[in-house]
């Protein structure tokens, strides 16, 4: 029961990014637009564009991140997967999930100083009449790389100990299995 409810957390929560990043994304587009518009028709840019599409970017690809990882959406070459056994199969997948998984714990470890000295600090980027704070950057990087390391150990749960009665609760369709596994 603790771990259909980790993957029913793990899938709302990876799917509410995504969402978030996609709607920002599509509100930054707007701004963006705005911008060029501004800088061709009146020769003058909006200040604090480039800082806020700087920040947003990073935050738009961490929040997504977790989800592209549950619902297998990442770049993966299973050529040799395929003519492996299974058991061999099933340990190269752990290998690569733990990576996966370690990668991220390596992002959230090196960058929590930064984020809370951002956060208590008041870091900005840019100058003059828009500053754009940098602290939501941080925060988001965080926390889409938790989510993306508690989702590689779910696909680990899943993929490697053979859990496919428990997925998938809010994906839409089934991701692709390799054969035997």
């Amino acid at each position: 029961m603790a771990l259909r409810t980790l993957i029913h957390v793990s899938d709302r929560v990876s799917k509410f990014l995504m969402i978030l990043a996609a709607v920002w994304a599509f509100g930054l587009t707007f701004v963006i637009v705005a911008d060029i518009f501004s800088n061709n028709v009146y020769g003058q840019p909006i200040y604090g564009v480039r800082e806020i599409v700087m920040n947003s970017i990073v935050m738009i690809v961490f929040m997504q991140v977790g989800y592209a990882i549950r619902s297998h959406s990442m770049l993966r070459a299973d050529t040799l997967l395929i003519i492996l056994p299974s058991l061999i199969r099933r340990v190269f997948l752990a290998i690569g999930y733990a990576l996966g998984a370690a990668f991220f714990a390596f992002i959230i470890i090196g960058g929590v100083d930064a984020a809370i000295y951002a956060w208590t600090a008041g870091s900005f980027e840019g100058e003059g009449a828009l500053r754009v704070p940098t602290w939501p950057a941080h925060f988001a990087v965080m926390i889409g790389s938790a989510v993306a390391a508690i989702n590689y150990v779910v696909a680990a749960l899943i993929d490697v100990f053979g859990l496919e009665d428990v997925e998938p609760l809010l994906l839409e369709s089934k991701p692709p299995k390799i054969r035997g596994v």
